[in-house]
Protein backbone atom coordinates (compact mmCIF):
# COMPACT_ATOMS: atom_id res chain seq x y z
CA UNK A 1 0.00 0.00 0.00
CA UNK A 2 1.33 3.34 -0.79
CA UNK A 3 1.26 5.66 1.48
CA UNK A 4 1.54 9.73 1.74
CA UNK A 5 4.68 11.41 3.41
CA UNK A 6 3.98 13.67 5.91
CA UNK A 7 6.51 15.91 6.77
CA UNK A 8 6.46 17.56 10.33
CA UNK A 9 8.85 20.36 12.23
CA UNK A 10 9.60 19.91 15.10
CA UNK A 11 10.16 23.47 16.78
CA UNK A 12 6.48 25.22 17.25
CA UNK A 13 4.44 21.58 15.64
CA UNK A 14 5.67 19.37 18.37
CA UNK A 15 6.99 21.08 21.18
CA UNK A 16 6.25 24.37 23.21
CA UNK A 17 9.00 26.40 21.49
CA UNK A 18 9.53 29.91 22.47
CA UNK A 19 12.87 30.65 21.93
CA UNK A 20 16.09 28.50 20.34
CA UNK A 21 18.63 26.67 22.80
CA UNK A 22 20.95 24.69 21.24
CA UNK A 23 21.00 21.89 23.15
CA UNK A 24 17.62 21.56 24.73
CA UNK A 25 14.67 20.67 22.92
CA UNK A 26 11.35 22.18 24.53
CA UNK A 27 8.75 19.95 26.59
CA UNK A 28 6.56 17.92 24.00
CA UNK A 29 3.39 20.39 23.23
CA UNK A 30 -0.08 18.31 24.55
CA UNK A 31 -2.36 17.01 21.98
CA UNK A 32 1.05 15.92 20.03
CA UNK A 33 0.84 11.66 21.47
CA UNK A 34 -2.91 11.53 20.16
CA UNK A 35 -2.28 13.07 16.91
CA UNK A 36 0.85 11.41 15.61
CA UNK A 37 -1.87 7.90 17.07
CA UNK A 38 -4.17 9.14 14.41
CA UNK A 39 -1.63 9.44 11.61
CA UNK A 40 -0.08 5.93 12.25
CA UNK A 41 -3.30 4.18 13.17
CA UNK A 42 -4.84 5.37 10.25
CA UNK A 43 -1.89 3.48 7.89
CA UNK A 44 -2.38 6.49 4.94
CA UNK A 45 0.59 8.24 5.91
CA UNK A 46 4.19 8.02 6.75
CA UNK A 47 5.48 10.74 8.83
CA UNK A 48 9.24 12.18 8.88
CA UNK A 49 10.43 14.90 11.56
CA UNK A 50 11.68 17.78 9.53
CA UNK A 51 14.14 19.66 11.65
CA UNK A 52 17.10 22.31 11.27
CA UNK A 53 18.39 21.09 14.98
CA UNK A 54 20.64 18.21 15.27
CA UNK A 55 20.04 15.03 13.94
CA UNK A 56 20.97 12.88 16.98
CA UNK A 57 19.55 15.47 19.39
CA UNK A 58 16.29 15.43 17.81
CA UNK A 59 16.08 11.77 17.39
CA UNK A 60 16.76 11.48 21.44
CA UNK A 61 14.09 13.78 21.81
CA UNK A 62 11.55 11.56 20.00
CA UNK A 63 12.75 8.61 22.32
CA UNK A 64 12.41 10.48 25.44
CA UNK A 65 9.40 11.08 25.34
CA UNK A 66 8.12 7.74 23.85
CA UNK A 67 6.92 8.80 19.61
CA UNK A 68 9.68 7.60 18.06
CA UNK A 69 7.67 5.11 16.91
CA UNK A 70 5.17 7.27 14.75
CA UNK A 71 8.08 8.46 12.66
CA UNK A 72 9.32 6.66 9.73
CA UNK A 73 12.87 9.06 9.93
CA UNK A 74 14.24 12.28 10.90
CA UNK A 75 15.55 14.92 8.35
CA UNK A 76 17.11 18.48 7.47
CA UNK A 77 16.50 18.13 4.20
CA UNK A 78 12.82 19.15 2.36
CA UNK A 79 12.04 15.79 0.89
CA UNK A 80 9.32 15.41 -1.65
CA UNK A 81 5.90 14.86 0.58
CA UNK A 82 2.09 15.26 0.35
CA UNK A 83 2.22 17.91 3.17
CA UNK A 84 4.60 20.03 5.15
CA UNK A 85 3.22 21.04 8.63
CA UNK A 86 5.51 23.97 9.67
CA UNK A 87 4.83 26.94 12.38
CA UNK A 88 6.33 29.73 9.98
CA UNK A 89 4.96 28.28 7.25
CA UNK A 90 2.75 29.78 4.34
CA UNK A 91 0.51 28.48 1.36
CA UNK A 92 1.47 29.76 -1.70
CA UNK A 93 -2.54 30.05 -3.36
CA UNK A 94 -1.36 31.60 -6.64
CA UNK A 95 -1.75 35.09 -6.13
CA UNK A 96 1.56 37.20 -5.25
CA UNK A 97 -0.44 40.65 -3.81
CA UNK A 98 -1.96 38.28 -1.07
CA UNK A 99 0.85 36.11 -0.56
CA UNK A 100 3.18 39.54 0.06
CA UNK A 101 0.43 40.75 2.40
CA UNK A 102 0.85 37.33 4.44
CA UNK A 103 4.34 37.75 4.13
CA UNK A 104 4.25 41.32 5.57
CA UNK A 105 2.15 40.72 8.21
CA UNK A 106 3.18 36.95 9.44
CA UNK A 107 3.63 36.06 13.29
CA UNK A 108 3.83 32.59 14.29
CA UNK A 109 1.25 31.96 16.87
CA UNK A 110 3.12 31.67 19.80
CA UNK A 111 4.00 35.25 19.98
Amino acid sequence: MYKKTILIDLDGVLNNYTCFEENKIPSLKEGVKEFLQKLYASEKYEVILFTARNLLLASKWLIENNIDKYFKDVTNVKLPAYIYIDDRAIQFNGDFEKLYDEIKNFKVYWK
